[in-house]
């Protein structure tokens, strides 16, 4: 019987997301495999070695476990493991890096620009000026390298500094144009189009509540309700993406389609695996069932991703 090893919680802000996951593939592997659920923590070398694992399955979120961190460590141990690679998963996570790749192999994204903080620079009203000549309002501002939304406000000229201020414990950010129109999610297998999903959500935008709360009461509508001509562009756009950030296994691209163009908002390595989350929906529509689609990611498992 095949022996799967399950990383879950860590330290990043998506602990609590990474445990949910990390509990929902352990209930549905154990089935067929061996399974045990272990933290990325001091002890992960005694418990490799003890449970001596064919696949270490990574249910890791946000830093430290989505950002090409753990990755290096499974490479040191020459142990098999799931999902992207090292370099992949820290260039995906970056979401600056990750835009100057979309940039240059043209891909749309929102326009953007990287925001270092000093001692008072957050405080003064040029920067106001600043986003309204470069950006214009509203913006989006968020940690460089979150995920699940950690920390993301939309912003006006209103309320900027205000929540300048309430990212200041990063050094840097990102600041990104805010564009309307529809949420569009679309999840990739390998090198195979999965399909797509779009998200109504009833807050503001898909933020971690809308997320990860069943009471945010998100709308979930699939097949998306589009033109096959623009359904086909979004699904050829996130495998594009996937490919030339050289991903592995499964990932999630979040889109914004507005005045019929497709805007990529960030590629995820690490898509969640909980009941709201998307991808397993995504696979059940396309007649996949939740265990087929972690088999698919065990057996796809390796060293030298």
């Amino acid at each position: 019987m095949k022996r799967i090893l399950i990383l879950g919680g860590g330290i990043s802000k998506e602990r609590q997301i990474s445990l949910q996951t990390a509990n929902q593939v352990n209930k549905i592997l154990k089935k067929k495999f061996k399974t045990a659920i272990c933290e990325p923590n001091n002890s992960l070398l005694k418990n490799i070695k003890k449970f001596k694992p064919n696949v270490v399955f990574n249910a890791l979120h946000g830093r430290f476990g989505e950002d090409g961190f753990i990755q290096s460590i499974l490479e040191r141990l020459k142990m098999k493991y799931t999902h992207s690679g090292v370099l992949s998963s820290f260039l995906a996570m970056n979401k600056i890096l990750s835009k100057e790749i979309f940039n240059k192999n043209k891909i749309l994204t929102p326009k953007y620009l990287k925001f270092i903080f000093t001692d008072n620079n957050y405080k003064s009203k040029n920067i106001i000026k600043l986003l309204e000549k470069k950006l214009n309002f509203p913006v989006v501002i968020k940690p460089i390298n979150e995920g699940s939304s950690v920390d993301v406000f939309i912003c006006t000229k209103k309320n900027i500094l205000k929540n300048l201020k309430k990212l200041r414990k990063y050094n840097e950010i990102i600041i990104e144009k805010y564009i309307g129109g529809r949420e569009i999610q679309v999840a990739i297998l390998g090198n195979k189009k999965l399909g797509a999903i779009e998200l109504k959500p009833k807050r503001k935008f898909y933020d971690y509540a809308a997320k990860y709360n069943a009471k945010a009461m998100t709308e979930h509508i699939i097949p998306v309700k589009i033109e096959n001509k623009y359904l086909n562009n979004v699904l050829n756009i996130a495998l594009k993406a996937h490919k030339i950030l050289k991903c592995k296994g499964v990932t999630r691209s979040d889109f914004k389609f507005y005045k019929n163009k497709f805007y990529l908002l960030e590629i995820n390595t690490q898509p969640g695996m909980t009941k709201l989350s998307l991808v397993p929906e995504i696979a059940a529509h396309k007649g996949i069932s939740f265990f087929k689609l972690l088999e698919w990611i065990i057996k796809d498992a390796s060293i030298n991703r």
